[in-house]
């Protein structure tokens, strides 16, 4: 870290006085569940359950084009994927992944499952083009056959299909029942390989724990696969929340950030869907949350963000920026969901830290934004438990001589390039401080997000109306 009077210089010549009137940043929301990305000649695409797509130039606005009853990705879906609905005795398709591979095609790994009963299919479908019609191919994987002991052996969902360091294709799936499985493919025909387990390789999870929604990331600057997942059930009231691990090697093992093996990240046996058992492990990156408003700011529209989860990853390799994209839901609005997109940074302990506002493009930001260090931030731990009712903020003030009090005392310090350390009643957090749009109060502000070397994630905004 620079010298703090180096800071405060650089600072104070870059300080955005933010404008009085509201921003008005429009968002495209889109309502897909589960939401999977495919980045292809310029365009992003999301695909999610019910058959739900969308698309998106930008991250930010989003088009919806598929759903269930207009199903563009493939119009006759129930007989194209009759077996796997049989199967499954459902009418229902959950979280898929497309992926496109060496020959340009799109390969889509669906997976069709009623939801009561782990009996699930997993297929795989192919297309020309990323908005389909995908037609069949085979179905790879069933859970609930008989001899299925669900305690042990994988739900057949979530797939997440995705090349390593060294170019080999593989999927890890999974959810509830008996965790989380790694399978690898063939990267040509983009079938399972022989010779493996017929599940693969156990990453973590079992005796029902509340785990699904698996999806990996390569980081070649840190040399970590990171292993996001969802934590919870995803109702509005139920507690969803994302959590990360990581290994240096695609197999495993995966720890947390406390040196935890996640194969240790089960339920007790017979203590089914005890959440209890599962919320030590993992490293929580958000769950539900509000930052409360504080006096003359707007009060009435103020969010509150319930079960965050089941999100995808995006790097792009021309900016080195990393983006989380995932639903969320809010109270009161029942199971009402939409689509959000977060920056996200790697800090100096090597974990992703995400930014505690939704993503906007560079052209919407006023020309002179900033970020201003000093002031009321309203703060917020997201703990390590699976928080079925969301943590809300509390106002910090941030001085000028780099000290922080309020209901938590401390102090923080930056290098005036984006990186912030904080430290509050004895706990340092490492991160980045950024500026980001305020969607409750219709402006842009200065947030920052930081973790513990422990694994504790904390966000910061700061209050509008202030110098």
């Amino acid at each position: 870290m620079k010298k703090r009077l180096a800071v405060v210089t650089i600072f104070l010549l870059l300080v955005l006085v933010f404008p009085a009137q509201a921003a008005q940043v429009k968002f495209g929301n889109a309502s897909v569940h589960d939401p999977s990305i495919l980045e292809d000649n310029g365009t992003y695409y999301i695909y999610g359950s019910h058959m739900q797509a969308a698309k998106s130039a930008d991250l930010q606005d989003w088009k919806l084009f598929s759903k269930l009853d207009k199903c563009t990705l493939q119009p006759n879906y129930g007989g194209e994927f009759k077996e796997a609905l049989t199967f499954a005795e459902t009418g229902t398709f959950w979280a898929p992944d497309v992926i496109k591979l060496s020959d340009g095609r799109y390969y889509m790994y669906y997976c069709c499952c009623e939801g009561s009963k782990p009996l699930a299919a997993l297929g795989l479908a192919v297309a020309d083009s990323p908005e389909g019609p995908f037609e069949n191919v085979r179905i790879l994987l069933r859970s609930g056959e008989p001899g299925y002991d669900a305690t042990k052996l994988p739900n057949c969902i979530d797939p997440c299909v995705f090349y390593d360091a060294d170019g080999r294709l593989w999927m890890v799936y999974g959810s509830y029942s008996g965790g989380i499985f790694l399978l690898q493919l063939d990267a040509e025909t983009g079938l399972i390989l022989e010779g493996q387990e017929p599940y693969g390789i156990h990453l973590l999870g079992g005796n029902h724990s509340c785990i699904e929604a698996p999806y990996m990331a390569y980081n070649e600057a840190t040399g970590y696969y990171y292993l996001f997942l969802s934590y919870g059930g995803l109702g509005v009231n139920d507690g969803y929340n994302m959590r990360v691990c990581r290994s240096k090697n695609v197999e495993g093992p995966y720890e947390d950030a406390q040196g935890h093996s996640m194969l240790d990240c089960a339920c007790q046996p017979g203590n089914f869907w005890n959440n209890d058992d599962i919320a030590p492990y993992g490293v929580k990156l958000m769950g539900g949350y509000q930052f409360a408003p504080l006096e003359g700011e707007n009060s009435p529209k103020a969010s509150v963000v319930r079960s965050p989860g089941h999100n995808s990853v995006w790097h792009d390799g021309a900016t080195d920026r990393w983006f989380l994209i995932h639903h969320t839901r809010f109270a009161p609005r029942d199971d009402r969901y939409i689509v959000q997109t977060r920056q996200m940074w790697f800090n100096d302990y090597g974990w992703p830290c995400v930014a505690p506002t939704r993503y906007v493009t560079d052209d919407k930001f006023p020309a002179d934004a900033a970020y201003q260090p000093f002031g009321t931030f309203k703060v917020l731990s997201h703990g390590q438990d699976v928080n079925t009712v969301e943590h809300v903020s509390v106002p910090l003030e941030f001085h000028e001589d780099f000290t922080v009090s309020g209901d938590m005392n401390g102090a923080f310090e930056s290098d005036g390039e984006g990186r912030l350390n904080v430290t509050l009643d004895g706990v340092e957090y490492r991160g980045f401080c950024s500026v980001g749009y305020d969607s409750d109060q219709d402006e842009f502000v200065s947030t920052f997000t930081a973790m513990s070397r422990d694994g504790q994630t904390l966000w910061g905004v700061r209050a509008t109306g202030q110098d």
